[in-house]
């Protein structure tokens, strides 16, 4: 009986095929026209499997072509929304490059420093999608250095920068990063740091900081499900804040099956504080 591949199965080996022969001359266009044909956009999702299969297969190529498949995947990351806007088949392309960055730094230390840049920038791009992206890019440099990882994230909490915030937030927000108590912590310290920084902003009314208000809507209680015992305490002294913002990031998140159906007796000791 023939072995049924998996979709991001498929999508590697064509992805293989296809990358023979076009390395050595960079060429992009044909892989960008292979990417968009095959994105499912427009749709509620794109085709994160083609994407994954492509970081995946960069990743592995870069032990031995290095230079070669981190200049491919930084030309993907920079598809401009001006080329490809929201839902247009070709968004998926700086989707891709995005995680193959962060795939291509995680296999690569020499090329670490330069992935967390390069995703700080694409952080700000006015897609969601691409800020996704990043998100994936970020959960791939954690893998694979969580320390380091949590640090240079501390590093992009700083001024109003929401959506660089808003993608810490994202990117550590993963439950199999957080099997590690050491790194549930540091994802709970970094969610601390930008409540800090929300408290502190005197002008919360552009769409940037509505994305992060968002985003933190639904992150912290990835990371409370991670070091519950930590998380409440925090989210008990939240719960006595008059901050409308901050208390609508609590409130968000006490809905969140993995709070409520595991620890209701800690959320319905919260939502009391803040009644």
């Amino acid at each position: 009986m023939a072995l049924v591949m998996s979709g991001k199965e498929e999508h590697r080996e064509r992805l293989e095929q296809l990358l023979t022969g076009h390395i050595e001359r960079l060429e992009t266009e044909w892989l960008k026209e292979h990417l968009a044909s095959r994105s499912d956009l427009p749709g509620p999702r794109g085709n994160i499997e083609l994407a994954a299969a492509f970081a995946d297969l960069a990743a592995e190529l870069s032990a031995e072509r290095g230079e070669e498949m981190w200049s491919l995947a930084v030309a993907l990351s920079g598809v401009t929304a001006e080329e490809a806007p929201v839902n247009d088949p070709r968004e998926i392309i700086a989707f891709t490059g995005a995680v193959a960055v962060g795939s291509i730094g995680a296999a690569r230390s020499d090329r670490s420093a330069d992935a967390f840049l390069r995703l700080r920038e694409m952080s700000r791009d006015p897609r969601w999608r691409t800020r996704e992206g990043v998100a994936m890019g970020l959960q791939r440099l954690l893998a694979a250095d969580m320390a380091a990882g949590l640090a240079e994230l501390g590093k992009w909490i700083s001024g109003e920068d929401w959506l660089a915030m808003r993608a810490v937030a994202a990117g550590v927000a993963e439950p199999p990063l957080l099997i590690d108590q050491r790194a549930a912590l540091g994802a709970l310290d970094l969610h601390k740091r930008i409540i800090d920084r929300v408290l502190a902003s005197g002008d919360r009314t552009s769409e940037s900081f509505r994305t992060l208000r968002k985003g933190l809507g639904y992150s912290f209680s990835v990371v409370v499900g991670a070091c519950p015992e930590d998380g409440f305490v925090y989210l008990e002294e939240l719960a006595a804040t008059s901050d409308k913002d901050v208390r609508w990031i609590v409130r968000e998140n006490l809905k969140k099956k993995r709070l409520a159906g595991r620890f209701p007796r800690e959320v319905e000791r919260v939502l009391a504080l803040m009644a």
